[in-house]
């Protein structure tokens, strides 16, 4: 994937699947991207999760379809500490005609869950407003 955005590549996410059924990244947690107690970032962990959710609901859409968040939701429950990986797996829960619901899991290197993002995004057309 190439043509990433600009922030998905600051951010250093690395695809490792894509397609509209279920979608995994991972993230190396970087001390740039640490709050002050060493751990990945409340914000960072969001946007892990919006980026692989969007990634996930524009994979299946025509060329030129493209997708925005309208609604997002992230649980906390563990941390990701300095120097771990965190895996994220998206799925789609519902698959409408102007919006898809999407839950991304992310789990720290030992497996455990650190968060569970849940959105909805905007289905548009290439001639569609964003």
């Amino acid at each position: 994937m190439s043509d990433l955005p600009a922030f998905t590549k600051l951010l250093g996410v690395n695809f490792l699947h894509r397609s509209p059924e279920r979608s995994e990244a991972e993230l190396t947690v970087r001390e740039d991207l640490c709050n002050r107690r060493g751990v990945l970032h409340g914000g960072a962990v969001m946007a892990l999760g919006d980026t692989l959710g969007g990634m996930t609901a524009r994979s299946g859409l025509p060329d030129g379809g493209g997708t925005a968040t309208i609604e997002s939701k992230t649980n906390f429950f563990a941390a990701v500490p300095k120097g771990d990986t965190a895996h994220a797996v998206c799925i789609p829960l519902h698959r409408g005609r102007t919006t898809i619901v999407l839950e991304t899991r992310i789990t720290r290197g030992d497996g455990k869950l650190a968060a569970i993002v849940t959105q909805t995004q905007l289905i548009f057309g290439k001639d569609d407003e964003a």
